[in-house]
């Protein structure tokens, strides 16, 4: 049996590709080691049914997710199956695929469970199921985090690359920090809810959990676009500016850890090798993000959740799990007006919030101030789970993207995650960096043995943008360099071109400019690469002038990127300076 524990997406191409497997030898085998008893799964479906989805697969070629393992939140619908929300009596069978689950099957990705859930997606824990609590992938006594617990730990033990969960309060972010992967929170409306049993419609989020950014990212941009059937979906109204290569990020002033010791110290760690890597860290005042956060939990959102499942609570109140009955109960406690109120002081803060995050590139903290053991929260149960959300309850209420990361170990082996979070729509940008970070942090995937795979950061074109090559004027520190950071591109590397172009230093252009002409004996040439917004380009190729264009450049590694080149009837008169390699050394020679 080929082994596919802890596989990321690109793993699992490969070996379909190579013909090392085939869906039906890969994915059974699968399906068939997995425990039916594992609290982490609800429901686990049978080889008849993976096969089904087996033969509906077309050719990698086609879905690039093709034959792909994945497990869902079953508080997401799956035609043919039972949405339960983790309470058996509110289960249904659902007639249709919810918009997101549809996207992944069409390209290609074989659902192989509906995954445990805080009931009804209330908690940040992972035990208030009647299925069972889920346990901390590393260690059994301490929570998985919630709502989405199993979709969270089926990752995290390396069963499938992906798997989907939502967040309204941070059930995306907090289990992700508690079993060292990724969790990617969307800007509202990005992915469809559609098909969804709601928690707050308005604030709800489907998200991604991944062992790295790269397959994280790689799923976001399957499921995301606007959906017409469902009344949230946004329309991204302009590609992500990145974020600098040496960002600053503001930190909270104070920060309680609930008497969490191990984790305090491992913020503090983590805010060193931060600073290492040229993080500039900007200490702000988080009070409006804390207030925000109590409204959530302390304010008439909680009947946002009892619009949801109000009717069912009415007959069959005493099937819910009691913690998440009382929670919703709470409804009553607010009026209309008190509703009306609460949202004029959300609006007041969130103009605030955002007022104070324009001084910096986004916000970072830790993704729970504390890791609770499972015996702690069965003696505290509220007070526990409001304290794990300190963090995150504000982000949706804020309309903020936010990237959960993995971020090492404490000291007694439990991991530690960070999350960085942006206004809305400035996710692409925080996955950029989050691709950088893991790559210098390395690690394991998940809670497998397994080391990350080396990073491909360079070769991934972060998306809304165009990787484009320069080789003269446009380099760092030259006199047109401004017309790329004037659109907000960003430097990605210094490399050199393939060993088949020519550089030649034009006669009479202000300032003076290179020409990069292709042939069959010429050498490798330096160049930058810079990614510029798609928005953005045009502008910028307006400003190139005669004999120069943007045309196809090959880099010394295999690549084709944008980039600058030169008509051939230029070169006559002009200076053949190919010897030197680069521009930097020509200027250099003639100063």
């Amino acid at each position: 049996m080929t082994q596919t524990t802890a596989w990321t997406i690109s793993e699992w191409q490969h070996a379909y590709k190579s013909g090392e497997t085939t869906p039906t030898d890969a994915l059974l085998a699968l399906r068939n080691s997995l425990d039916p008893q594992d609290p982490a799964w609800i429901y686990i479906l049978s080889d008849k049914e993976i096969a089904q989805q087996i033969d509906n697969l077309r050719s990698p070629t086609e879905q690039p997710l093709y034959g792909i393992p994945f497990a869902l939140k079953d508080n997401i619908d799956a035609q043919g199956l039972t949405t339960t929300a983790a309470c058996p009596a509110f289960g249904y069978t659902a007639n249709t695929d919810a918009s997101i689950v549809a996207k992944l099957k069409q390209a290609g990705a074989i659902l192989l469970g509906k995954t445990n859930l805080d009931q009804f997606a209330t908690g940040l824990v992972g035990t208030r199921s009647p299925y069972g609590a889920v346990a901390n992938s590393y260690n059994p006594d301490y929570v998985s985090g919630g709502s989405s617990s199993g979709s969270a730990v089926t990752v995290a033990r390396g069963l499938v690359p992906f798997s989907i969960g939502t967040d309204t309060a941070g059930s995306g972010r907090v289990p992700a920090g508690f079993n060292n992967i990724v969790g990617l929170k969307p800007t509202k409306g990005r992915f469809s809810i559609h098909g969804v049993v709601p928690a707050c419609k308005s604030l709800d989020c489907t998200s991604v959990f991944a062992l790295n950014v790269e397959d994280a990212e790689t799923v976001a941009g399957i499921i995301e676009g606007f959906d017409p059937a469902d009344g949230y979906s946004r329309k991204q109204p302009h590609p992500a500016r990145l974020l600098p290569a040496q960002p600053r990020f503001g930190i909270p002033t104070e920060l309680p850890f609930f008497g969490d010791s191990e984790q305090e110290k491992a913020w503090h760690k983590t805010l060193s090798q931060l600073e290492q890597q040229g993080v500039e860290l900007v200490p702000m005042d988080f009070s409006d993000m804390q207030t925000l956060a109590q409204l959530l939990y302390g304010g008439p959102w909680v009947a946002e959740r009892h619009a949801a499942v109000g009717e069912f609570m009415h007959d069959r109140a005493d099937k819910m799990n009691p913690v998440v009955r009382g929670i919703i109960e709470q409804a009553k406690n607010f009026s209309a007006t008190d509703a009306y109120r609460a949202e004029y002081r959300r609006a007041e803060l969130v103009r605030s919030i955002q007022q104070a995050m324009a001084s910096v590139d986004a916000l970072l903290v830790p993704t729970a101030p504390r890791l609770p053991t499972i015996a702690e929260v069965e003696a505290d149960p509220v007070a526990v789970n409001s304290q794990l959300g300190t963090w995150t309850n504000f982000v949706n209420l804020a309309d903020c993207s936010a990237l959960a990361l993995p971020a090492g170990f404490r000291d007694d082996g439990l991991p530690f995650g960070i999350t960085l979070i942006a206004p809305a729509w400035q996710d692409t940008a925080l996955a950029e960096f989050g691709r950088r970070w893991q790559a210098q942090l390395g690690g394991k995937r998940g809670a497998t043995d397994v080391d990350l795979p080396r990073s491909t950061s360079e070769t991934n074109i972060p998306q809304g943008h165009i990787r484009l090559a320069v080789v003269g004027a446009h380099l760092s520190g030259m006199p047109l360099n401004r017309q790329l950071t004037e659109r907000q591109a960003r430097l990605v590397e210094a490399t050199t071109t393939a060993p088949q172009y020519r550089l030649y230093a034009l006669p009479n252009t202000t300032p003076p400019k290179p020409g990069l002409v292709k042939t069959a004996d010429g050498g490798e040439i330096e160049v930058e690469l810079w990614d510029m917004p798609v928005d953005q380009f045009g502008s910028f190729v307006a400003l190139i002038p005669a004999p120069l264009g943007i045309g196809t450049l090959t880099l010394n590694d295999g690549r084709d990127v944008k980039g600058f080149i030169c008509e051939n009837a230029a070169t006559e008169g002009a200076t053949d300076i190919t010897e030197l390699r680069g521009w930097r050394a020509y200027i250099k020679s003639i100063t």
